[in-house]
């Protein structure tokens, strides 16, 4: 007999605690019923229900096997829609949430390529650097740089984000260059509104190493402290995938090289992997291999040393 079905009617068995009850839903004899749990009883090996003529209740081995056999009929059923979905053109529309410097180094770039294959999709795509409400705001999908994630969400990693200390040239003539952590304390520091506090976070080997600082100016704009640091405002913590340009052409300079400051997570994030448009699913395997989970920071290769003594 059919092993899905033979699943099917012992959780809908066990469910209702009842022959009759699960027979009128499925839409079967209760002999037929009876002869799917038998079916089911010798695949497993093992008897699932005690059945009296009052009343059905699990086994010890009904109640270790229901959750498996759940999880098979939602994967059934998952892998028919996928099949059915297949056959179709995607199409409609993508509402995408991301920070505006990933969208700008990254992510927009990506999303047209995506829309080149699937031309009957339309994107949405907002850019924000703190983090959207995804069901308030009807995002079907957000890319995020974090490493705190939210359980209820469905998240899937994508790549890593490294971040370079920096400042310009014309700051570190001014004010000298830090040589160690500690120094860092005596500078001017820019920071991100929506970071960590009032902190920088290092790895040193497999330290990690805290490092408490003053912010003389934050943004909630990952761009705007780009601008403040070339400026001149202070020290500051970027992303790579944002900086190649400005390291490669001694623009900013990257301090502490023997500080590594903490690696990030760059998430897809979205609700349910139940019920999910085609065109969502497709963007996030697109996204997924593309990015292959390699960090975003060649750009780097060839970017000029940290500062020297002569920036002082």
């Amino acid at each position: 007999m059919d092993r899905l079905t033979a699943m099917r009617v012992f959780v809908e068995v066990a469910d209702r605690a009842s022959l009759t009850q699960a027979a009128d839903q499925l839409e079967m004899s209760t002999a037929m019923v009876s002869r799917y749990l038998a079916a089911a009883e010798d695949w497993f090996g093992a008897r699932l229900l005690h059945r009296t003529t009052r009343r059905v209740s699990l086994t010890d081995a009904g109640s270790a096997v229901l959750p498996a056999c759940r999880q098979m009929l939602d994967l059934a059923l998952e892998t028919q829609h996928l099949a059915a979905e297949r056959s179709r053109e995607p199409a409609g529309l993508l509402r995408v949430t991301t920070p505006g410097s990933l969208a700008e180094a990254q992510l927009t770039a990506a999303v047209v390529d995506f829309q080149r294959q699937y031309r009957q999709v339309e994107v949405m795509l907002s850019v924000a650097d703190k983090p959207a409400d995804l069901v308030a705001e009807r995002v079907d999908l957000a890319v995020r740089i974090t490493n705190t994630l939210d359980p209820a969400m469905i998240t899937r990693p994508l790549a890593v984000c490294r971040s370079v200390l920096c400042a310009s040239p014309a700051y570190l003539q001014q004010h000298g260059t830090p040589r160690t952590a500690d120094e860092l304390r005596q500078h001017r520091c820019v920071a991100h509104a929506f970071g960590i506090g009032k902190q920088y976070r290092f790895m040193r080997g497999a330290e990690l190493i805290t490092v408490p600082v003053e912010w003389s100016l934050h943004t909630n704009e990952t761009a705007v402290l780009r601008r403040a640091v070339l400026a001149g405002a202070g020290v500051g913590m970027l992303p790579t995938y944002y900086l190649g340009d400005d390291l490669r052409a001694g623009r900013l300079l990257p301090l502490l090289p023997d500080h590594q400051p903490e690696v990030l997570g760059i998430h897809a994030i979205y609700l349910s992997r139940q019920h999910q448009p085609l065109a969502l699913r497709l963007l996030v395997d697109f996204l997924a291999a593309r990015f292959a989970g390699e960090p975003w920071d060649h750009e780097l290769n060839a970017a000029p040393a940290v500062a020297h003594e002569e920036t002082a």
